[in-house]
């Protein structure tokens, strides 16, 4: 009697690693040995906690987080006998805008803060999500932006790195 081609296809692939806590503690020599594999996401993919994902060598994980868990570029997420997965920020486009001053400063940050948007920092720059609400927003306070790709890290949304996770 044939299997069901279902049961084979289970048998060629690797387990599915679930991933329940936002990142592992360990120190770096325990990561020697071992192969590097990076989850790449957006801002917004990095809020995602529960979902498949596929990391950069093509091993499939099933995010199982706790509801409200923003991954953190450089949280380890797992640690196998051979690899562990490191989070990274995958570029995105966005606005980046230079202040002219920093009362210009704070008021695109109240703004943006006031739609329920996200920023983040870069040197000098204020960067932005690339969202025609954004590009609105500046174009009325008459500041000028650039669009660029960038890696997006918004202020304001990290976690503790204590034993409450």
């Amino acid at each position: 009697m044939a299997r069901p081609l279902r049961d084979v296809a289970d048998e060629m692939t690797e387990p599915v690693v679930v991933i329940t806590r936002p990142h592992v503690h360990v120190h770096d020599a325990d990561l020697s040995r071992r192969e590097r594999d990076a989850l790449v996401l957006t801002a917004e993919e990095r809020r995602w906690g529960r979902r498949r994902v596929t990391t950069q060598a093509g091993r499939i994980l099933a995010l199982a987080l706790p509801t409200g868990t923003v991954l953190t570029p450089g949280d380890i997420l797992h640690v196998a006998v051979d690899w562990y997965v490191v989070v990274e920020a995958a570029p995105e486009p966005v606005l980046a805008v230079t202040p002219r001053s920093r009362d210009e400063a704070l008021r695109i940050a109240y703004e943006v803060g006031n739609r329920h948007f996200t920023l983040a920092l870069d040197g000098e720059r204020l960067l932005l999500p690339d969202d025609a609400a954004m590009e609105q927003l500046l174009g009325r306070l008459d500041v000028p932006f650039e669009r660029m790709l960038s890696v997006f890290v918004p202020l304001g949304v990290a976690h503790r790195h204590d034993s409450q996770h």
